[in-house]
């Protein structure tokens, strides 16, 4: 029995996992509908512009920009190479979504490569389970930051303190970033308070989607953003903190006029030590983030 291309097409469109075409220039030329629910992007966005300079710009783990360096995709048209990489792509939104792409070329019937095809799978959905479990159990309309969806400062506090009470009990080490959105009054007197939320959600998305399943990260209030995390050394915890700036400063919104709005913050870190208490490790933390304020911003110190 001969398939016909429309069966091949409806079976693309009904996959759970994304997949997109590109000519030997790197033009879309195929977007199903799950590569539409993973990047926010439609189809009619997205056909015939290049991947390279327009929307998805792929990061890997540590930051660095794929889509004008090393593209997996440009790799499979130039030497015919098929690769498997974990990376983050930009939403349409403005946050970072984590997901697992495999990479090929396409050939025609002469042999000749004329494109390339990439699958891409959404890793972030799993991500938090922990946490989204145990704001379920404690009432997440209670715990919850009704604006970004992440953790609220209640809920930061009850983290720290069930953190220092392991910490004293048996000593489980755990770490505390204190970010602060740069310029976010300038933002919001710009463009309004409409775009200042849609900054303060890709915020909160790109936190919860680069951090550990273990990890907490939280509203603390307006602007500031608090993270707690178990088990990391001074030298991990200053490599998380400098990851996380990296990844909110390449990630933007699209504001009216189809303007693109990027962001950073200051980071300030710290490690639990001694006889911690929750107000001293997060004022510890805190005072970091100030020093990463006046030493210019966009910045991390650990304290």
């Amino acid at each position: 029995m001969i398939v016909s291309e429309n069966v091949y097409q409806n079976i693309l469109e009904h996959l759970s996992e994304g997949i997109y075409y590109v000519d030997k220039d790197r033009n879309i030329t195929y977007w199903n509908k799950a590569a539409e629910n993973i990047t926010g992007y439609t189809k009619k966005e997205v056909m015939g512009k290049s991947c390279a300079t327009n929307l998805l710009r792929h990061i890997d783990e540590e930051g660095n920009e794929l889509c004008t360096g090393n593209c997996p995709l440009q790799d499979a048209v130039d030497k015919a190479e098929t690769k498997e990489k974990t990376i983050y792509l930009h939403h349409k939104n403005g946050h970072r979504v984590h997901v697992y792409t495999r990479v090929a070329p396409i050939v025609n019937d002469e042999g000749e490569i004329i494109g390339a095809v990439e699958m891409f799978s959404d890793l972030s959905k799993n991500t938090h389970g922990e946490l989204i479990c145990e704001l379920e159990k404690l009432k997440e309309e209670v715990y919850t930051d009704t604006l970004t969806s992440i953790g609220n400062r209640k809920y930061a506090e009850i983290t720290l303190t069930r953190r220092i009470n392991e910490w004293l009990d048996v000593g489980i080490p755990f770490s505390v970033f204190f970010l602060d959105i740069d310029d976010f009054k300038t933002v919001n007197d710009t463009y309004g308070h409409d775009t200042g939320d849609k900054v303060l959600k890709m915020v909160g998305k790109s936190l919860t989607g680069t951090l550990r399943s273990m990890d907490v990260a939280c509203r603390w209030g307006g602007e500031e953003f608090v993270i707690i995390a178990p088990n990391l050394t001074p030298a991990s915890t200053r490599a998380v903190a400098e990851r996380l700036r990296i990844f909110i400063e390449k990630s933007w919104i699209h504001a009216g006029d189809n303007k693109e709005i990027s962001i950073t913050v200051s980071v300030g870190c710290t490690v639990c030590k001694g006889n911690d208490t929750p107000e001293s490790v997060i004022k510890r933390a805190d005072s970091a983030m100030y020093k990463s304020k006046q030493s210019g911003k966009n910045r991390v110190s650990f304290a």
